[in-house]
C-alpha cells in the first residue's frame, strides 16, 4: 500500500476512489508461511474477495512489480471485473509451455541472479538477517537499476552496495515505515511470491496462449532492471507485447527512471494513470 502513497492522494483528489491493499504476505495483511499459498490464483482470489466485500463490480487496475504480475493474472482470470489496466515495470509475459521463468533466468544470468537466490526457503531470510532492517531496505530500494542484480553465494545481500545517501525520492520517514512493517512480518511472505513461481506456472497451463483482453497502458523506466533484461525491449516495442495484449494502447518509457517509478516520479506517474483512465 505505502508504495502507492503519492498516487492515492493525487488520484483521489480528482474524484477517484483509490484502494491500495497490502497483498498477502505484506504490511498488515495475513502472511501464510506456506509457499503454495502464494500462487497467482490465491492472490487474485484475495482481490476478488476484497472487491466483493466492498460491493465493487469493476475497477481500473494498476500494478507494479509483483503487483503488475498479479494484475496480469487478474486480467487473465477475470477480465469482466476490469474497466482498464495501467501496469508498470513488468510487461505481460505469456506462459511458455517449454519452461518457467526460473529456467529462463538461469539460462540468462546463472544461479547468482537475485530471483533464483530467493528460491530456497530460509536462505534469503538468513541472509537478510545479517543486515539492519533499515540498511536492508535502503539496499533493496536503490539497487534495482539497469545492472543485473546478482547475489553471489556466501556474499548475498552485502553484494548490493550502500548508496552514498538517500535518493531525493526516498526519505528517512519512508525507510522507517518500510523497516517497521518488515520487522513485524518478516520477509518470508514477500519472498514466497518468488518461490511460488514454478507452482503458478504449472497451474496456468489452461491459460497457455490466452491473451489479455482489457484496454491497457504500460509504463516503465529506462533504467529499470526488468526493462534491461535481454530480449525484453524487443518484446515490448517490436510487436510481441501488442500481440499478447491486443488492446494495449500506449507504452511509456520514462527516461532516467529506475524500478520504483511511482515513488521516483510520483507526479508524472499519477498523470500517466489519470490521462488513461479518464477516457473510460
Amino acid at each position: 500500500m505505502y508504495s502507492w502513497r503519492h498516487q492515492l492522494l493525487s488520484l483521489s483528489s480528482v474524484g477517484y476512489r483509490c484502494i491500495a491493499p497490502d497483498l498477502r504476505g505484506y504490511g498488515d495483511s495475513d502472511a501464510p508461511r506456506s509457499v503454495s499459498e502464494y500462487t497467482g490464483l490465491h492472490v487474485v482470489g484475495d482481490l476478488i474477495g476484497l472487491l466483493d466485500s466492498l460491493g465493487i463490480d469493476m475497477v481500473f487496475l494498476v500494478g507494479h512489480d509483483w503487483g503488475a504480475m498479479i494484475a496480469w493474472y487478474f486480467c487473465t482470470f477475470r477480465p469482466d471485473r476490469v474497466k482498464a489496466l495501467v501496469n508498470t515495470s513488468v510487461p505481460f509475459l505469456p506462459r511458455n509451455p517449454q519452461g518457467n521463468l526460473l529456467q529462463w533466468f538461469r539460462a540468462l544470468f546463472g544461479d547468482d541472479y537475485y530471483f533464483l537466490r530467493f528460491q530456497e526457503p530460509g536462505e534469503a531470510e538468513d541472509d537478510f538477517a545479517q543486515v539492519d532492517t533499515k540498511r536492508l531496505m535502503i539496499k533493496l530500494l536503490t539497487n534495482f537499476g539497469p545492472n543485473t542484480p546478482l547475489l553471489p553465494k556466501g556474499v548475498g545481500i552485502k553484494a548490493f552496495p550502500d548508496p552514498p545517501g538517500l535518493p531525493s525520492w526516498l526519505s528517512e520517514e519512508d525507510i522507517n515505515y518500510y523497516a517497521e512493517k518488515f520487522n513485524l512480518t518478516g520477509f518470508t511472505g514477500g519472498l514466497n511470491y518468488y518461490r511460488a513461481t514454478a507452482i503458478t506456472w504449472e497451474l496456468m497451463a489452461p491459460w497457455t496462449g490466452s491473451p489479455i483482453t482489457v484496454p491497457a497502458k504500460f509504463i516503465v523506466g529506462d533504467l529499470d532492471l526488468v526493462y534491461n533484461i535481454p530480449g525484453l525491449k524487443d518484446h515490448i516495442h517490436n510487436g510481441g507485447f501488442k500481440k499478447d495484449v491486443p488492446l494495449l494502447e500506449e507504452v511509456v518509457v520514462m527516461e532516467g527512471v529506475a524500478h520504483f517509478l511511482q515513488q521516483e516520479k510520483p507526479e508524472e506517474v499519477s498523470k500517466h494513470i489519470y490521462d488513461f483512465v479518464k477516457k473510460f
